[in-house]
């Protein structure tokens, strides 16, 4: 279980599985919250300030040379570096730069075993917290509050970080997180000054977390996503779920809205506002937050409701104004909602608004060729555009939650999303190839459950009220086992209107009652695909990963179009993969600005140039495979 309300940190937390996350605030919904309707509508908020750009920076190679009492806001950090964040500190020069598919990256330099897999040295004690190859970042960072904030609660947001963050704020240790890919917020009221105040940060390579976060990728750590001091108003609505759901004729739609309040408040109204996407008004109330039943703050019923689909992205405007006593505003929430219904039928075939679903789709590590996982505003929009002209419809998030405004593009242009944990422990169950699950986790251990539960949990209540998002993905390669079926359960109690995906039940048949809605594979050949869908199969079948667009691939993209076109319970897949992992440095030799890929690095073990298996090269120019993929996506 997580530890909650540690006043003290303790590095033994980076060797225990059950120690994931100290202090930090639950997850909640992504919504943004404004001081006014023209906040609003200009989407600049004042209850947010913005912590990204120039930090102070040391980098120790190990645990054992980390300076002491950094946190303190008397330390003299005069001869510490700046960084930039979000940032990553191999990009920053302080660390090699290491590519690795399904091993972990200390293979062949230390021995190491997950936390209870093994019967000798079950708590794998000092496995991370005194290990030598386990090197650290450690930040600090200078701010002041906002005159308005003052007697306001304030938090502090980490959009990403990773693998594992230790943060004190004024000398006072906050807290603790893992979960490389989702956000973290920790409380900083009780230890803020009205002057200056000072953010330190701890950041460590590696912790259990990595076990957890075996992705086929470029494997880097530090501060790599957005920071974020938030205040809210005396009350707030902490968190939002919206339940759109058109009728079984899908001709009219239900919302209804449920929410969480934090703050005390007498006389607090919510007034709630829906209009259609030209602006016009459809309804309108008000609710008194004393009278809310059950976290509901309002429902109603459409008569007449336009279906979202990749065709017809069609979303409705939800606002929602609290006004105190006296009228006076204290926040204003704009959002947006969609009605669709994803089903699989009594023939087994999965629907969309009634029609037979075929996924045009490809996975996507988030990439940008010259800071690796920072990605930019346009990074997501050209990605978006591109999957567009390519008649690409649907998004596998491979494989951990994705920056959180890149399911809102998906929202407003019709992307389907399979929306994936962040969870990946290929390395602990296949050695070289071979399937040798001793050692696998998170597999039937009670020890990992919680961590594993934690993840569905953050990636569920950040991202529960995107339109885009049809299916939620228990990770990848992680094999399979009561854990995950846990993970199974946890979604289907939060949320029966979408499906469960996850392939790596493939290897563990006796759980396919228990995880998964459709059967799911990976680089399943034509052959084996009809061979399945010609002897009564029981789930709809799709290719979660396949053609892997590596060299001279996708060419034989035509046959599993074929297969379409014969088997409606065959409903397509997600190309492997979207762009290419490949980092721009200037050569030494021409001086020209060139790509370079796993094991360029001196990285080893590595492997090579399987990180350059997209569509796009790293640059985002198109491969000469995309006009296969735009000419037979195209055709559906």
């Amino acid at each position: 279980m997580s530890q909650q309300n540690q006043h003290q940190p303790n590095l033994k937390w980076l060797d225990d599985p059950q120690v994931f996350r100290v202090n930090a605030l639950p997850a909640h919904s992504d919504h943004c919250w404004y001081r006014s309707s023209q906040e609003a509508a200009a989407q600049q908020s004042s209850f947010r300030k913005s912590l990204n750009g120039h930090w102070q920076f040391n980098y120790a190679k190990d645990p054992r040379q980390i300076s002491q009492n950094f946190a303190e806001v008397t330390f003299d950090s005069s001869n510490w570096d700046d960084i930039q964040v979000p940032g990553l500190i191999e990009f920053a020069g302080y660390h090699k730069f290491h590519y690795i598919n399904t091993l972990y990256p200390w293979e062949g330099h230390h021995f190491r075993r997950p936390a209870f897999t093994t019967a000798s040295k079950q708590d794998a004690q000092g496995q991370f917290s005194q290990a030598p190859d386990n090197p650290v970042g450690q930040y600090r960072k200078h701010f002041h509050v906002p005159v308005a904030w003052q007697n306001q609660t304030v938090r502090v947001r980490f959009e990403g970080v990773q693998t594992a963050m230790y943060l004190w704020l004024n000398g006072h240790f906050l807290g603790y997180a893992e979960d490389s890919f989702s956000p973290h917020e920790f409380d900083l009221t009780p230890y803020l000054a009205k002057d200056d105040n000072v953010l330190a940060v701890a950041v460590f390579n590696a912790s259990t977390a990595s076990y957890l976060e075996d992705q086929d990728m470029f494997r880097f750590f530090g501060i790599f996503r957005d920071v974020t001091l938030l205040a809210q108003p005396q009350v707030h609505l902490e968190d939002i779920s919206l339940r759109p759901v058109p009728s079984s004729d899908l001709q009219s739609g239900t919302l209804t809205i449920q929410a969480q309040t934090v703050g005390t408040l007498a006389g607090v109204t919510a007034a709630v506002a829906v209009k259609d996407a030209t602006g016009k008004s459809l309804w309108q109330t008000v609710t008194s937050l004393d009278q809310i039943q059950s976290g509901i703050l309002a429902q109603t019923t459409f008569q007449q409701i336009r279906l979202w689909s990749n065709d017809e992205p069609y979303l409705y405007q939800l606002q929602i104004t609290l006004h105190d006593a006296t009228g006076h505003v204290l926040e204003v929430i704009p959002m947006v909602f969609g009605f669709r219904r994803i089903e699989i039928n009594s023939n087994k075939v999965m629907l969309l608004n009634g029609q037979r679903l075929i996924i045009k789709g490809v996975n996507r590590h988030e990439w940008n060729a010259t800071s690796g996982r920072v990605i930019t505003s346009a990074n997501m929009d050209q990605d978006i555009a591109i999957m567009k002209a390519n008649n690409i419809n649907a998004v596998r998030t491979s494989h951990y939650p994705n920056h959180l405004t890149w399911y809102d593009r998906c929202d407003q242009q019709g992307i389907y999303v399979m929306a994936e944990n962040n969870l990946e422990s290929h390395g602990t169950w296949q050695k070289l190839g071979v399937v040798e699950p001793s050692d696998n986790v998170p597999g039937n251990l009670s020890q990992w459950q919680a961590a594993v539960l934690d993840r569905a949990q953050n990636n569920y209540q950040w991202l529960k009220n995107h339109t885009s998002i049809l299916w939620w993905s228990l990770g990848n390669e992680s094999y399979a086992g009561t854990d995950i079926a846990a993970m199974e359960t946890y979604y289907k109690q939060q949320d029966p209107s979408r499906l469960v995906h996850y392939e790596g039940v493939f290897h563990r048949p006796e759980f396919k009652n228990r995880i998964s809605d459709l059967e799911s594979r990976m680089y399943a050949s034509p052959d084996e695909i009809e061979t399945y869908l010609q002897n009564n199969p029981s789930k709809p079948f799709i290719l979660c990963e396949y053609m892997h667009s590596m060299g001279n691939s996708v060419g034989g993209l035509q046959n599993y179009m074929i297969l379409l076109t014969k088997y409606p319970m065959f409903q397509g897949g997600f190309i492997w993969d979207f762009i290419d992992q490949a980092i721009a440095v200037k050569d030494e030799i021409s001086g020209q600005t060139v790509f370079r890929y796993g094991g360029d690095f001196d990285d080893r073990p590595s492997d090579y140039a399987f990180s350059g298996d997209g569509l796009l090269f790293a640059d985002r120019t198109e491969k000469p495979a995309m006009q296969e993929v735009r000419y037979y996506y195209g055709k559906f």
